[in-house]
């Protein structure tokens, strides 16, 4: 872990990433990939020391409320969050100033800012946003080997439906031979159903590999997976977006559910209401 001074903290979208690299260690994560033009290990965590300020000054600034994320490029909830306290100073910002928040996040320690999230909530809009992939609890150790597994996230989510604090799932990556499975897919969707969340964000059963991303999850699947890198190179070559035999079928299964259950999975759809603030708040502030 290192500690850098940031130039800057809101992206044009009203985006911020508080730390750079992750010690998660998921297999698969596309943020390893070359051309984010990391200069450090990953599991070296960069840390935006002055980002509180950056965000404060930022806010202080601007002309009319918006939502502010987090949780894009890398996981606000990392293991050194709980010494550090880089995001909860940055949420406690947010709640001064009264923006919306939308935090993504695969881990449960977002639990330990359940108030000051709900607190939010009560005055502008909070969603949280949690990565499901993987319903088997074995398997998620292995893809996802540092974080909380897929039924303690579940948990999760339901602790924030039972406080009224909207979720989005976001279902992906799905992984060829791997867990590309009609039943992955029906025990994840199960879990959302439970916690009623608000939405689905899904691109399609698959994953997306680049150079520095593709190189590690080879190597993992050579320890993990024997013979299975060989079938990904000789069906998929070098490509980019890498598509299970079983996409049609397992994403009719997701839309069907989903419709049956009133979750939106229209992927415009949840991205507009991640993106839109509340106008009943800017409404109630012109009086």
């Amino acid at each position: 872990m290192h500690f850098v001074n940031a130039k800057g903290i809101l992206s044009a979208k009203n985006g911020m990433n508080l730390y750079r690299g992750c010690t998660h260690g998921c297999i698969y994560c596309d943020s390893r990939s070359t051309c984010y033009g990391f200069t450090h290990d990953f599991e070296d965590i960069e840390v935006k020391q002055n980002a509180p300020e950056l965000l404060e000054r930022a806010l202080r600034s601007k002309r009319r409320k918006c939502m502010i994320g987090t949780g894009a490029m890398c996981d606000p909830y990392m293991h050194c969050e709980e010494t550090l306290k880089l995001t909860r100073r940055c949420l406690e910002i947010i709640d001064r100033y009264e923006y919306g928040v939308t935090v993504q996040t695969k881990s449960d320690r977002i639990l330990r800012d359940l108030e000051l999230l709900e607190h939010i909530h009560r005055k502008a809009k909070c969603v949280v946003q949690m990565t499901l992939t993987t319903y088997d609890e074995d398997l998620c150790r292995v893809l996802e080997p540092n974080v909380c597994t897929t039924k303690e996230r579940a948990a999760a989510l339901q602790v924030f439906r039972d406080h009224q604090i909207p979720t989005v799932v976001w279902l992906s990556p799905i992984l060829p031979f791997i867990n590309d499975t009609r039943e992955n897919i029906e025990g994840i969707l199960d879990y959302c159903i439970e916690a009623k969340v608000y939405g689905i964000i899904c691109f399609g059963m698959g994953v997306t590999l680049r150079d520095g991303d593709r190189e590690y999850f080879y190597a993992a699947l050579d320890r993990h997976f024997p013979g299975v890198k060989e079938r990904y190179q000789r069906k998929y070559g070098h490509a980019y977006e890498i598509q299970s035999d079983h996409s049609r079928e397992l994403m009719a299964l997701f839309r069907k559910k989903c419709q049956d259950n009133g979750i939106v999975h229209d992927l415009n759809a949840c991205f507009a209401y991640l993106a839109e603030y509340p106008q009943k708040y800017e409404q109630l502030r012109l009086f």
